[in-house]
């Protein structure tokens, strides 16, 4: 229960820690990782309103379930204290600066897209985008799967296995298959760790279906956005970079809602945006359907981080030590990580067009790389820069 969290009487009110996350949404620029590490460092570290202890809980609870790293790690923290409200508007405030950010740039894009030079910034900006998505995947791979090291792959085969078929069905397909996700989760836990009750097969398992509360209606496309973007938000493990292999498929190859130009753009735009990287939905949804189209994208990827955060926050200790747990979600995530990989190399072969965008692709990654201070928004505007100049010349 909610009542379990809440030990003691908190040192900060509702309406601070609120104008917190909403000034960490206005100016917290760096993606999930630095995100995550701001929070630690000014909630825990000087502020002193979250004890260590109750922070890496939240930590380990955003990493386990479904959810945006950084905004599931929001939600968490505003309930610790202040159970149902307090992880309402955290969320909300931590979202809506970008989400406000992602229409205006919607709106400019709508209304200059076609400009010569608005072209010419993201020439350079999409070619950015492939390094900058190719070094997380990396990052991602070493961090959730193993090193690439022959002890490490070794002892991790099955994963990189599961990872290895996420990219080769991704690319094959070149759409999301969450079947296969969800075959890679129950396939890890069965033989790392089977539950209980399959060690006691008289004991019927209750399983629980969960379903995405959405209808579809032929020719409404507020309905069909809403199913698919709720439908992605369930399965982003860790990064926000996860979700791009679901809406790749869904909102280029499946709807035809966007062409391959404008998919990249619109990670692009979440770059160069503070906040959670996956606010790129409510980008996405304004060029389809206008300020109501981001609202419904935006609100069913949300959603499903929202509610899993709140039902499973009272309980979670218990559930944290769940093996059986730990071994379906590391299952998931390797597929889900592969399958990043194979939507970086689908969006890499339309978007790396010429010699320029090649080498503006590799600076990106040699960048990140060897400039440990250098974030991707400066990524992104030093390569905007060069698409201008390439392009007047």
């Amino acid at each position: 229960m909610a009542e379990q969290l809440i030990k003691q009487k908190p040192v900060y009110t509702l309406l601070q820690i609120t104008k917190y996350y909403l000034k960490l949404g206005t100016w917290g620029f760096g993606g999930p990782v630095a995100l995550v590490g701001y929070m630690h460092r000014d909630l825990v570290e000087d502020k002193g309103w979250l004890t260590d202890e109750e922070y890496k809980e939240g930590l380990a609870l955003a990493q386990l379930a479904p959810g945006p790293l950084a905004a599931q790690l929001g939600i968490y923290i505003g309930f610790v204290h202040y159970g149902l409200v307090g992880a309402t508007l955290t969320g909300l405030a931590f979202i809506l600066p970008s989400f406000i950010m992602v229409v205006l740039l919607g709106m400019a894009y709508q209304l200059y897209g076609g400009l010569a030079w608005m072209q010419a910034v993201f020439y350079g900006v999409g070619a950015a985008v492939i390094g900058i998505i190719g070094m997380s995947a990396y990052k991602l791979t070493i961090k959730s799967i193993s090193k690439f090291e022959p002890s490490a792959m070794r002892s991790k085969w099955l994963l990189w296995l599961f990872y290895s078929v996420g990219i080769a069905i991704t690319v094959i397909t070149q759409k999301e298959e969450i079947l296969l996700f969800l075959t890679c989760g129950i396939l890890y836990m069965l033989i790392k760790a089977p539950p209980q009750w399959l060690k006691r097969p008289a004991v019927l398992p209750v399983s629980v279906l969960i379903s995405t509360g959405f209808w579809k209606y032929d020719g409404k496309t507020l309905q069909e956005m809403g199913l698919f973007f709720l439908k992605a938000g369930a399965f982003v493990f860790g990064s926000g970079l996860a979700i791009v292999p679901f809406l790749h498929g869904g909102v280029v190859k499946e709807f035809g809602w966007l062409n391959e130009h404008q998919f990249v753009d619109s990670v692009a735009v979440a770059m160069i945006t503070p906040g959670p990287v996956v606010i790129t939905v409510g980008f996405i949804g304004y060029l389809v359907a206008g300020f109501p189209g981001a609202c419904v994208a935006a609100l069913a990827t949300f959603l499903p981080c929202y509610l899993f955060t709140v039902a499973l926050a009272p309980s979670f200790k218990k559930i944290a030590k769940n093996v059986s747990i730990k071994a379906f979600v590391e299952g998931i995530t390797a597929s889900v990580i592969g399958a990043l990989v194979g939507s970086v190399i689908i969006i890499g072969l339309r978007s790396i067009t010429d010699i320029p965008t090649a080498l503006i692709a590799i600076a990106a990654v040699l960048g990140l790389v060897y400039i440990k201070k250098l974030q991707e928004p400066y990524i992104i505007g030093i390569a905007a820069v060069i698409g201008l100049l390439i392009k007047a010349i």
